[in-house]
């Protein structure tokens, strides 16, 4: 497994990885075996039942994987860049949706 941008944060990246692996093998496996047989309503049901077993498995180790990223971020300086490539994004999807020309 990959290294997390902070040291201190690696342990929690690959218990994360771990975690959401299984969920998703999990997930996807029985949501192609099934795509044609179930409704849609079936199918949201479904989603949302997987969704509420991500969080309850794997949401703590995400918050705490998270912060220690947003603190490594904030720590090195990186936090203001993120941001602002945030807003230029938003910007030129903005300017994209009322089809105003961006190079």
């Amino acid at each position: 497994m990959a290294h997390s941008l902070s040291p201190e944060c690696t342990p929690l990246k690959h218990a994360y990885d771990s975690c959401f692996n299984s969920w998703f093998e999990g997930y996807l496996e029985p949501a192609i075996a099934n795509s044609q047989k179930l409704s849609e309503g079936q199918r949201n049901e479904y989603a949302k039942r997987k969704a509420e077993e991500f969080e309850q498995n794997c949401g703590a180790v995400w918050g705490k994987y998270k912060e220690c990223v947003q603190k490594a971020l904030k720590d090195r300086g990186l936090d203001e860049l993120l941001e602002q490539a945030r807003q230029d994004i938003s910007r030129l999807c903005v300017k994209r949706s009322v089809g105003t020309y961006v190079d």
